[in-house]
């Protein structure tokens, strides 16, 4: 009988943080002694744990706004990234340690349909083209999931996702085994659930991972300790975190992950072996996968459900500016779409032109010329009407880019990340007024101007305002 399996799953991820309209990082003194906080977090973490080679023996996923990112400021660590997917053992097309995710970050059971889809199909195309392959595992952002969403990833080809044990509905369920959620019409998604106190202990006990030595013999090891189960499987536990966890969060922590997944001819035997979970999921045989059900509108960081993101969680101070962001920011999308469908309805059908939507991270990515997209969408257009085309796809990406998860994260709109959002909806806002002649960013400012911060006491227009005077833009008019 094989040994236990340990997997580790680390969620590599950051915001995008370019200025919508210089395209550029700004400086971020809070992340002193470095520019801003990408370039910090690379030195501590995600260069070191590429060049220990622990990519080569754990499961992880690569934002692709981080991705973006590393190639263009630190093209040895994203090629590190890049090549670390398919070790030398793993020969199996499909088969390597890298899980795709949701393009922007967003809350996807909050999401529209449309958006759901385009963001799924974004992170899975951008995983392609990046890493070669086609993905057969998917992270859903903050591991929120409900089964629409499971459902469309199914379609676009996902196998397998990995969630927190409190995010299934039975609460008995043991987590060393992979489950199988049945989605209807055939259609299924295998879940991996993580370790919850081991991923715990990783995250937010510094003392625990001091000694990986340690860490294998007093924590993994009771945890895998005892028979297989009936079929033959043998026990497993995943531990997921933050990536940034390892170096960035911890310091040093680079070093504990390379001791406990590849760790040496000198260690200890502590009875179980490290792998990853794409290779759980396939090494399992298909009557392996229990039955299980997920809760929908569920996430790993909020026991509320997806409350963080959406309204007054419990554990947040005071939220109450959450729900008011969102609903203004829904507002502006809504009218977003509606105006690319008439700007658009003399040259494109608005089937086709959210189908186009769907392909346009190819341009995003640097895989085909605007031009050429253009010109294979409107193969009959005018020039004007291909720009224009062009235009109000760029419009729609920060229009999505608005909805990243990190802008209601925190306890305070006044952060830099919920800056960011707001600057990602400035840019689509007046894209649109500037095509259109309609005044959606006067509209947007109405509504943001009925939430204020906890600690500053200032409106969300005004807090709009500042972003946009910190990025050195016009100010806006009502």
């Amino acid at each position: 009988m094989s040994q236990p399996k340990l997997a580790v799953h680390g969620h590599f991820y950051q915001p995008e943080r370019r200025d919508p309209f210089s395209g550029e990082v700004p400086p971020q003194p809070g992340a002193a002694p470095y520019r801003d906080w990408n370039t910090r977090i690379d030195a501590e973490c995600y260069r070191p744990n590429v060049e220990r080679g622990n990519l080569r023996h754990i499961s992880y996923d690569l934002g692709p706004t981080l991705a973006t990112w590393l190639k263009d400021n630190d093209a040895a660590t994203h090629a590190g990234f890049v090549a670390s997917d398919l070790p030398p053992h793993i020969d199996v097309p499909g088969r390597g340690n890298a899980m795709a995710q949701a393009y922007h970050h967003t809350i996807l059971p909050l999401a529209s349909l449309a958006d759901r889809r385009t963001e799924i199909r974004w992170g899975l195309r951008d995983f392609e083209l990046r890493f070669n392959r086609r993905a057969t595992g998917m992270w859903l952002p903050e591991t929120a999931v409900d089964l629409l969403s499971l459902r469309i990833m199914a379609d676009e080809g996902v196998r397998y996702t990995i969630l927190a044990p409190w995010q299934a509905e039975d609460s008995r369920l043991d987590t060393r085994r992979p489950y199988r959620v049945d989605l209807g019409g055939e259609r299924a998604m295998i879940v991996v659930f993580l370790d919850a106190a081991l991923s715990a202990a990783a995250s937010f006990e510094p003392g625990a991972t001091v000694d990986a030595d340690s860490f294998a013999r007093e924590r993994v090891s009771p945890r895998l300790n005892g028979p297989g189960f009936d079929g033959g499987a043998p026990l497993m536990a995943v531990i997921a975190t933050d990536g940034e966890m390892y170096g960035h969060h911890q310091q040093s922590r680079d070093l504990f992950l390379a001791r406990l997944v590849h760790p040496g001819p000198d260690a200890p035997e502590w009875g179980f072996e490290t792998t990853t979970v794409g290779q759980i999921v396939d090494g399992t045989p298909a009557s392996e996968f229990l039955p299980t059900q997920v809760a929908d509108r569920t996430s790993w960081s909020c026991h509320h459900g997806v409350l963080r993101w959406t309204g007054e969680c419990p554990d947040t101070p005071d939220g109450r500016w959450k729900g008011p962001l969102r609903a203004a920011l829904e507002r502006l999308a809504s009218a977003i779409d509606t105006m690319a469908e008439r700007l658009a309805a003399d040259f494109i059908e608005p089937a086709a032109l959210w189908g186009a939507r769907d392909q346009y991270v190819d341009v995003m990515f640097g895989a085909e010329p605007a031009e050429d997209f253009a010109k294979r969408h409107l193969p009959l257009a005018t020039r004007e009407q291909k720009a224009r085309f062009l235009d109000l796809l760029e419009a729609e990406r920060w229009r999505l880019a608005m909805f990243a998860s990190d802008g209601w994260y925190w306890d305070d709109p006044v952060g830099l990340e919920t800056k960011q959002v707001l600057l990602c909806a400035a840019k689509a806002a007046r894209m649109v007024d500037g095509a259109a002649g309609t005044n959606l960013e006067g509209r947007l400012m109405d509504d943001l101007s009925l939430f204020t911060s906890p600690s500053e006491r200032i409106d969300g227009a005004a807090i709009y305002s500042r972003a946009l005077s910190e990025a050195g833009q016009p100010p806006a008019s009502r």
